[in-house]
């Protein structure tokens, strides 16, 4: 039983049996033929050109992604400033609308009190024409009345 690694655009690479076994020829010229940490020198360079790659396409994932949270944050951001303004709009047309019947019922309580002021001055006017004459006598006749 072997391991079989795939490395993109250099083919399959055939590792000697697990330890499961006695060590074979095999294994001993994989051994003979590397270095001494057990690695050949060209696939310790394609291994680390391989991880330099992998690093590379994972900032350009996170890049893409920060990218997109950023789009996002911008567009929900635009989208509240939006309904914002109509909620702004709607609110100052309710006060607006508010406003003008206030002022309409307004402008005819102010009517309606002139006309009942008026009314009771009237008839206020009429109670004292009335009295009038009655109470000039009164005063005439204590003033030229004589006490002893």
């Amino acid at each position: 039983m072997s391991v079989e690694v795939c490395i993109p655009n250099k083919g399959l690479c055939t590792f000697p049996p697990l330890a499961s076994s006695p060590p074979s020829l095999s294994f001993l010229n994989f051994i003979s033929n590397s270095d001494p940490t057990g690695m050949d020198v060209s696939r310790g360079q394609n291994g680390i050109q391989l991880l330099l790659g992998a690093e590379q396409e994972a900032q350009h994932i996170v890049n893409a992604a920060r990218n997109a949270k950023m789009a996002r944050l911008k567009q929900a951001k635009e989208e509240a400033e939006k309904e914002i303004a109509e909620f702004r709009a709607h609110m100052e047309a309710e006060y607006q609308r508010k406003l003008a019947e206030s002022s309409g019922d307004s402008g005819a309580n102010v009517k309606r009190l002139e006309q009942e002021t008026d009314a009771k001055i009237q008839h206020l006017k009429k109670q004292a024409a009335s009295i009038s004459p009655d109470v000039v006598q009164t005063l005439l006749k204590y003033v030229t009345a004589v006490k002893n």
